[in-house]
């Protein structure tokens, strides 16, 4: 499974031209893709109007999305952000640590355009696709 965060379903819903967004509309169809309930939030909260949020839902909906919420998953992914402060390395977002951690512990590769995410994958092993 391939988690698409929300910074390339920005651009794929701007309509931006960038490897990402080239490799998740290539592969919409023939992957198997999802995205967490906080990923949901962020791109639903970057649209404007409610009609335009009804279709980005229905769209996002037909892909598989993830609860991640919990007691544990907030603990290993304070655990992650202390571990990557640790090594020099200060994640920015707390969603951005949540989406990781939940990619890492559920073994779900990561489709994103986001520079937080870099220590994740160089410190704590976490799947990300480079198109």
């Amino acid at each position: 499974m391939v988690i698409v965060d929300t910074t390339v379903w920005i651009d794929y819903l701007q309509a931006v031209n960038n490897p990402e967004t080239d490799w998740l509309d290539a592969e919409l169809d023939r992957q198997r893709l999802g995205l967490t309930d906080v990923i949901l939030c962020e791109v639903l909260q970057g649209v404007r109007d409610d009609v335009v949020a009804k279709e980005v839902e229905q769209k996002l909906f037909k892909l598989e999305v993830f609860e991640t919420g919990g007691v544990d998953l907030a603990r290993e992914a304070a655990r992650n952000y202390r571990t990557l402060r640790g090594r020099g390395h200060t994640v920015r977002k707390t969603i951005d640590c949540l989406i990781a951690t939940f990619c890492i512990r559920e073994q779900h590769s990561l489709l994103h355009r986001d520079r937080d995410f870099e220590p994740f994958e160089k410190f704590l092993e976490l799947s990300v696709i480079h198109p």
